[in-house]
């Protein structure tokens, strides 16, 4: 009861220390950026990963590819490189048939789709040659 009693009187004492005034707690009906968000334009979110295949290219080097859904683009990874090169459809022109190849900004070119056995591949500095999963 003595080890008891030093314990007591520290907790009374906590609870004496704190504040009895009540709180009052209130809530805002409105948001206060509804405007805006109302304003704001629709968010389309990046493209998805539809599957990931590892190819081995003529040269013997190995490259992955992320196909992303919808045909909307794919991200190379040759060999060991630190990043993917983000492939996307080129834009149509005028008087001429799409192409149903992929180009990066760097150059790369990519020919194929991710239900194919092979594909072509054109990295920069390299010519083309075919790959297969």
């Amino acid at each position: 009861m003595t080890r008891k009693l030093p314990l007591l009187i520290l907790g009374a004492a906590a609870l004496a220390a704190c504040d009895t005034k009540p709180e009052t707690i209130t809530a805002r009906d409105e948001d206060p950026m509804a405007e805006e968000l109302a304003k704001a334009a629709p968010v389309e979110l990046p493209p998805a990963i539809a599957s990931s295949k590892t190819y081995r290219c003529k040269d013997n080097s190995l490259v992955k590819i992320d196909w992303l859904q919808d045909g909307k683009g794919a991200h190379v990874t040759p060999g060991d490189a630190p990043a993917p090169i983000s492939l996307a459809a080129p834009a149509p022109v005028e008087g001429q048939p799409a192409s149903t190849d992929l180009v990066g900004a760097d150059g790369t070119k990519l020919a194929g789709d991710a239900k194919a056995a092979s594909v072509t591949l054109t990295l920069p500095g390299k010519g083309a040659q075919s790959c297969k999963a």
